[in-house]
């Protein structure tokens, strides 16, 4: 088979699989359709695609960016490879996108540009299709469409039905997070009456769908290693300083995102096992620093000390566990140094202004827990919550 008409039919490939299962997760969050249990029809289907159209629309955008800014400068680069995730519970139906330059970029100038590219193209798409959502919630008795239960107390449903006496048989409750972008949307664009609750976001397709695409964009903005942020910074920078700042960064994220994971209140019939398999994770995760191993049990012992006294006087202060996995995956694959540039050369003016954007772009963008489902137990009227 032609190399070209065979990477077209992976990528495409791909696309196509990552489009089915965004729409699956689409019909899931919005409707509690799943294609898993029960009955699934071609209407459920369908009702996924306000959600996999807007988010898997600012990821292609998002890739492309990357891709023509290399085309752009002459660097091969592969089309956008969508990873697809199973149409499992409590999934967002894809990790993502990505694509791979097959030659490495000559110039600090060049490496710039096409990782800046991606998140800006994406932002100001997820900006566009956040601006039509909030422009255009429905009125708030939309709701009762989903939930026909809550129409038993109007619409102050909220003080009654988010108690765990009014889930008899159990339930899970998704509480989506807030950065300081879609506080200014529901503040200064939407009409206040129809803002959803936080509880109910993911019923709102292209708002949840522009959501997880801003915590995405984020993840991408993050000044470590090769990410988009990690190109930023190191063209704003350089190496040295680079190294430096997103080292700082990484362990913070880390010891944020673990914070409170291993708690006093665990008790030692858990602790006994939970402290050294967390510190174990901690040690994997230092690779991302390449430090020696004597060094790397040294940090993961002084963190993980560090996080266990925070929370034995602080008992009430959570980081956020979903950020483990992303940690995990810098830590071995990505790294926390950018390998240099063959040509080094100091950003134009406008570049070192679009370098500032990026960061707050970061910042705006960044949600510290984007999403928590909250664990009904009827038996104990008991609610554990769990970050996702």
């Amino acid at each position: 088979m032609n190399p070209k008409l065979k990477s077209v039919l992976i990528h495409s490939s791909l696309f196509i699989v990552t489009f089915i299962t965004t729409t699956f997760a689409g019909a899931e969050w919005t409707h509690g359709k799943s294609v898993l249990f029960g009955e699934f029809t071609w209407q459920d289907f369908l009702s996924g695609l306000p959600y996999s159209l807007t988010f898997l629309g600012v990821l292609t955008v998002h890739e492309f960016g990357h891709y023509f800014t290399a085309m752009y400068y002459r660097v091969r680069s592969s089309l956008p490879y969508f990873i697809p995730l199973p149409p499992i519970p409590f999934m967002f139906g894809t990790l993502g996108a990505l694509i791979r330059l097959r030659e490495r970029v000559k110039t600090s100038t060049q490496n710039f540009d096409i990782g800046i590219a991606g998140p800006l193209a994406g932002f100001v798409t997820a900006i566009i299709l956040l601006w039509y959502g909030f422009t255009h919630l429905p009125p708030p008795e939309y709701i009762f469409t989903i939930h026909p239960e809550y129409e038993q107390f109007g619409l102050n449903y909220g003080n009654y039905v988010y108690n765990p006496g009014f889930h008899e048989k159990g339930g899970v409750l998704p509480l989506a997070g807030k950065n300081l972008l879609f506080i200014f949307f529901e503040k200064y664009v939407a009409d206040p009456a129809r803002v959803p609750n936080v509880y109910e976001l993911i019923h709102y397709p292209i708002l949840f769908a522009g959501f997880l695409s801003l915590v995405f964009t984020a993840i991408n903005l993050l000044p470590i290693g090769q990410l988009d942020g990690g190109h930023v910074l190191y063209g704003l920078v350089g190496y040295k300083w680079h190294k430096r700042i997103a080292s700082v960064i990484f362990v913070g994220f880390l010891f944020y995102a673990g914070l409170g994971y291993v708690h006093p209140s665990d008790g030692w019939d858990v602790l006994w096992y939970k402290i050294p398999l967390f510190v174990g994770f901690i040690y994997i995760t230092l690779e991302a620093l390449q430090l020696s191993t004597r060094d790397r049990w040294m940090y993961a012992a002084i963190i993980f000390t560090v996080q266990y006294s925070i929370v034995s006087f602080f008992p009430t202060i959570q980081g956020y566990p979903g950020w483990l996995l992303f940690a995990l995956l810098i830590g071995r694959f990505v790294k926390v140094a950018h390998p240099p540039s063959e040509i080094e050369e100091p950003l134009t003016t406008g570049r070192v202004i679009l370098g500032i954007v990026a960061i707050v772009i970061f910042i705006i963008c960044f949600t510290p827990q984007p999403l928590q489902l909250l664990f009904i137990e009827p038996a104990k009227d008991a609610v554990a919550l769990m970050g996702f």
